[in-house]
Formats: C-alpha cells, structure tokens, sequence
C-alpha cells in the first residue's frame, strides 16, 4: 500500500509540475508580442529577395516646389477670427497672417536645409517600403568605451527634426557638461507615412507594423541589444519594439505613457484617489495633476482630443485641404504646439508658440510635412491603430517586462500616474516628475530629457536590469 501510495503521489507531483511548467512557459509566450511581417509596397510582395542596401539621402526641394509653396501663401485666404478669442477656437488668423509673412519674407529654408543635412541622414528598404532615418555616431569615445544605441522615435504632428537638439546632447554629453560614462549612437527614423519615409500602400499599417519595421532596421544597423525612447506615437511604437523583442531592448524610456485599459482599480482611485491618495499609490504631484478629474482630464479629452477622431475615421476627407493648402497645414499643425505645449497657452493672441521655440523651429517641422506631402498618411495612422477599437488589440493586453523609465512633464494633456502605469509596464525603475515642459519634450526641453535619459541608462547599466526582465 504504501509502495502504491508512493507512486499516486509521484503521478500527482509529476501532473502538478507539467501544468505549472505550462502555465510558466504559456505566461511567457503570451507576454512576447508576435513581430509583424507585412508587405507594405505596391502590388503583390515579388518573389525576389527585398534589396537590403543601406543608401545616403539628403533633403533636396526644387525651386519650382518653392515657387509653388510661395504662390500658394500668396493666395492664402485668411477668416477673420472671433474678438478676443485668442488661441480658444483654435489657431487665431491674426497671428497666422504674422507667421505666413515671416516664412514669406524671413524664413530660409535653403538654410534650415542645410541644418537638417547636418546629421547624416539614409534610406533603406524594409517590407516593401522606403525608410528614412538619421544616424548619428559620437564625434569622439574615450579609448575601451562603446556609444549605446538608442532609437529615438518622434510622434504626430512632430518628425524626425524633434530630436535634432537633443542629439548632440546625447552623442557628446561631456561637452554639454552631461557627464562621459554613457555615450549614445543615436538613431530616429521617420515614421512610414511621416516625413521621408515612404507611406504604406495597403490598409493595416499600425503600430505594431512601424515597431516590426523599426526592429529589422536596427538589426540591419548591427544592433543585437539597444535602448528606445519615444512620446506620442513614438512611445506606443517603442512600448511595442519592446513586446516584440524584449531581450533586445534594454531599455525602454518614455515621455509620454498611453493606458488604454481601465478597469476598476482605476474607476475607485478617480473616485476616491482625491481624498486617500495613499491608497491608491497616488503621491501629492499625481493629485495635483489629475484633479479635479472632470476638469483635468474628461474636459481635456472633450475638448482637445477633436482632431483624433476625424483623423481615426476619415483623415483623407480633411486631409486633401490640408495637402493643398501650406496655410491650412500651418494653422492645423501650430494650434497643437501651442496647447499641447502648454493649454494656458490657448488664451494668449499668440499661442504662447515662440515662448518655447523659435519660428523657424516651427516651420522646419511644417515645411517637412509639406515638402514631402505626408500629412494625409501621417493622419492615417491614428485610423489604422483605433479602427478596431481602444483596448482591444493583442499589445493592449499584454505587459511590457523590459527596464521602463518614465519623465512625466507636468504640461503634458494627460497625466498617467506610476501607480496606473505600473500595471501596464511591470518594470518601471524610473519614474520622474520633470518640473517643466509639455508633449514635445525633446524640442523643447531638451536638457531635462537628456539629463532623464542618461540617469535612466545609468541604472539600467550599473544594476545590469536588462539581464533581470
């Protein structure tokens, strides 16, 4: 008997075993996100294998191109705005007279060509698609040290050019009085559909498409383990890389968090979190930037969040007016590096737009969009990743076990707690309130998300976190 019991206990600790290495190994499985190997090129996917090269690429405009951008300010037709409605109903024609003037007579862009040649800039081609980025190596490295790859991933309605202060910071901290322990190769391509990348041609470009495009251009770059950044869309692409290939990613540093499922945990800390932040893992900033809740949070989605849905449903409709109209793209994309930057903003006749950065700034960002006729696909891709619902995609519900660092600006439209994020990403080993700055972080405030980076860098490396996700 005793033999026998023996050997149903065995059977039993076996069976007990195999289902826990199963649910083990199933959690594990679940937890990767799948790479998504699409064809994004015209027609059928060609039998031969995609041409790899790597190729140098320069910003080039014809003058023809300028001449037509010139005729069409000429023609611009302006609406008399509201009395004294400022930046509220949006981008205040007034003040858009004054910046068409200035890029009519003032701004060069032969000049800001040259400032976005300045960093060496490719094109290669990945499913189908010609991508554009820039890559930027250390001008000098301390002898037995190796510069760190770091993905720099911009969003709507930025570009590649966001990071072009930031980058020398990053590249050569020491001469910035940055420190020398960690120096950065960095990489920002342009987003396909954005800039100088080339737009998809098939419906279904989301993304998880642009992280899976942006994992085979670092592979093919020579980066078997590198770290990413990224807010706005660029935080959604970079938190997906980070699905897709975990143990690639060493780092994974966001300036702006999406949650895009709330369950009841968060619905009891809006109702009660006011009151017993503690409870609820809320600590007195959280407070101060998200409540009062309807007025914080629901009343800034209703009222800036507008342009989302259009952009979701049907951005060809507005997109054609834009892609025609220099001065329809102007007044659509500065309403949002005025509110976005800071919503107190809305209520100055200027927008408070050069408080932060300068007007050539902005119209190398506008010129961008322009001169390679993008807005319309940059628009899409709000469709492609909320056509099939908030929530409801594989990424939405998976974690992110890679080392997270997080610089929550205090100006940013929404505030995600640590508390809220942590549920999202597991692994959050740096989570900062930064004390100034909104959305656009990398142009704005350069320093402070430089300075956020590197200390972010610095613990992943001394503590070696990447070999621990």
């Amino acid at each position: 008997c005793s033999s026998l019991a023996g050997i149903m206990l065995l059977e039993v600790l076996l069976v007990l075993g195999t289902l826990l290495i199963y649910f083990f190994f199933s959690k594990r499985n679940e937890e990767t996100l799948p790479f998504k190997d699409g064809w994004w090129g015209r027609g059928q996917k060609p039998v031969t294998k995609e041409d790899s090269s790597i190729r140098p690429f320069k910003v080039e405009t014809a003058e023809e191109e300028l001449s037509d951008l010139f005729r069409r300010l000429d023609q611009a037709r302006f609406t008399e705005p509201l009395e004294s409605s400022c930046f509220h109903y949006g981008t205040n024609s007034v003040h858009l007279r004054k910046v068409v003037s200035y890029w009519k007579n003032q701004f060069n862009w032969k000049k800001q060509v040259e400032v976005l040649n300045k960093y060496p800039q490719f094109k290669t081609k990945i499913q189908g698609i010609d991508i554009h980025f820039v890559h930027v190596k250390p001008p000098r490295l301390p002898e037995g040290q190796a510069a760190k790859p770091l993905l720099m991933v911009h969003g709507w309605p930025g570009s590649f050019y966001e990071f072009y202060k930031i980058i020398p910071l990053l590249t050569d901290p020491a001469s910035h009085g940055l420190g020398h322990e960690h120096i950065f190769e960095v990489i920002c391509p342009s987003i396909p559909g954005y800039g100088f990348s080339e737009a998809p041609h098939k419906q279904d470009f989301n993304s998880v498409s642009a992280a899976s495009v942006f994992y085979e251009l670092m592979l093919r770059l020579g980066f078997n383990e590198f770290y990413t950044q990224g807010g706005d869309a660029g935080s959604l692409i970079c938190t997906n890389l980070a699905q897709i290939a975990p143990s690639h990613v060493k780092g994974l540093h966001l300036n702006m968090v999406l949650v895009s499922k709330l369950g009841l945990s968060h619905l009891l800390s809006i109702l009660l979190g006011r009151c017993f932040p503690g409870l609820f893992g809320f600590q007195d900033e959280d407070v101060r930037r998200m409540f009062p809740f309807l007025k914080k949070w629901l009343y800034k989605i209703l009222s800036e969040f507008g342009y989302a849905h259009i952009q979701a449903t049907k951005p060809d409709t507005v997109g054609c007016g834009l892609n025609d109209s220099p001065v329809g793209l102007a007044a659509y994309i500065l309403e949002k590096f005025s509110s976005w930057t800071d919503m107190e903003f809305q209520s100055l006749e200027d927008g408070g737009l050069e408080r932060k950065f300068s007007l050539d700034d902005l119209l190398t960002n506008i010129m961008i969009y322009w001169v390679s006729g993008c807005i319309v696909s940059s628009m899409r891709f709000y469709k492609e990743n909320l056509q099939k619902g908030i929530g409801t995609q594989k990424h939405d519900k998976l974690t992110v076990q890679v080392p997270t660092g997080i610089a929550a600006f205090p100006n940013e439209i929404l505030h995600i707690p640590q508390a809220w994020a942590k549920k999202k990403y597991t692994n959050i080993v740096s989570f900062h309130f930064m004390p100034r700055g909104g959305h656009f972080a990398a142009l704005e405030e350069p320093e402070l998300l430089a300075k956020d980076i590197l200390q972010f860098v610095d613990k992943v490396e001394k503590e070696q976190l990447w070999k621990k996700k």
